[in-house]
């Protein structure tokens, strides 16, 4: 009821594209941040990239010019289009949504979705 689902993991050769989807459950009224982290097995999750309601962005400096996060407000769905990428790209990828409003006015601070697959060969 309170989720978010992620779609579009999958493998890709060296330098192709994907682009990765996530989107709120309908009992989510807006959420203030929402991006994408990715972990590989035995290391620490990381940020990838971020949007605000504000239009503040962060990337990850691995990431910057290869791939673009954009989000749909109206929607509350957010993309991450993955360009050029590298064997290092590989990993789970996982949706994440800060200062979340339900149309319930309940508020939640931090929701992740349960991660779509990042598979990079070369």
């Amino acid at each position: 009821q309170v989720q978010l689902v992620e779609s579009g993991g999958g493998l890709v050769q060296a330098g192709g594209s994907l682009k990765l989807s996530c989107a709120a459950s309908d009992l989510i009224l807006k959420a203030n941040t929402m991006g994408w982290y990715r972990q590989t097995p035995g290391n620490q999750r990381e940020l990838v990239a971020t949007l605000s309601s504000d239009h503040t962005m962060n990337y990850a400096e691995s990431v910057k010019g290869r791939f673009t996060i954009s989000r749909d407000f109206a929607k509350n769905t957010v993309s991450l289009q993955m360009n050029g990428l590298k064997p290092e790209d590989t990993a789970a990828y996982y949706c994440r949504a800060d200062q979340i409003v339900l149309l319930t006015s309940e508020q939640i601070g931090t929701l992740w979705g349960q991660g779509t697959q990042v598979t990079v060969s070369s």
